[in-house]
């Protein structure tokens, strides 16, 4: 059980944190910065869930999945020793298949896509695709501390062991679920397609009115006709 017995607690006013082992690291670490991304990913789909509107089953999933990115952060947390000191919190195989049958169970009913999507559509799709692209930002830290710190096991004398690899799977495919899901969400007619260089033309801004308004074709002439 974690007990909470005071919020704040001074030791990281001067820029520097610890890891889950107790390891001392700055605040600017690539690891830190993984595990916060995905606290700020977890936080917009706490948005999605306050603002309502999501299918009961959606509702039930991101709530589990909510759970699960705190194991994600309390992994990216702890670096990989040979022998730890206790046994550590790691996201295994299991995470990363859940989620992908997830993803079968809510994408195969989907109609195909012709186009990529416009973030948008309802209140809680739009806050889903926000969390979707931290957690793609959550993956892209994530490697970047695989490249400082590597994927193997290392022990306390030789400096920060490595990342868990299956981690940034799971980070992975949890961005693919909730594109499905925003798709789910928005309904099969609620896609915002992409229309590549289709608003060329856009709205001329009318002084007088203070709003769009488009622009009339000019008119044809004798040697047009």
């Amino acid at each position: 059980m974690v007990r909470l017995t005071r919020i704040y607690t001074r030791t990281g006013d001067g820029g520097s944190t610890r890891l889950s082992d107790m390891t001392p690291t700055r605040k600017t670490d690539a690891r830190v910065e993984a595990y916060g991304d995905v606290d700020e990913a977890n936080s917009c789909l706490g948005l999605a869930l306050a603002a309502g509107g999501l299918p009961l089953a959606v509702a039930d999933l991101l709530r589990a999945v909510q759970n699960e990115m705190f194991d994600l952060g309390a992994d990216l947390s702890t670096p990989l020793r040979p022998e730890p000191r206790w046994e550590p919190l790691r996201i295994t195989e299991d995470y990363v298949d859940r989620l992908e049958r997830w993803c079968d169970a809510f994408g195969d009913p989907l109609p195909a896509l012709t186009s990529f999507i416009l973030p948008g559509g309802s209140l809680a799709a739009a806050q889903l695709h926000l969390a979707r692209t931290v957690t793609r930002r959550a993956e892209r830290k994530a490697w970047a501390a695989v490249e400082a710190y590597g994927t193997e096991p290392v022990g306390e004398e030789a400096g920060p062991g490595g990342v868990n690899l299956t981690a940034l799977t799971y980070l992975n495919r949890l961005s693919d679920l909730l594109f499905i899901l925003i798709r789910v969400v928005n309904g099969p007619d609620g896609d915002i397609l992409w229309v590549p260089g289709g608003e060329r033309d856009h709205p001329a801004l009318d002084p007088d009115l203070g709003g769009p308004r488009r622009r009339r074709a000019a008119p044809l002439q004798e040697d047009q006709l």
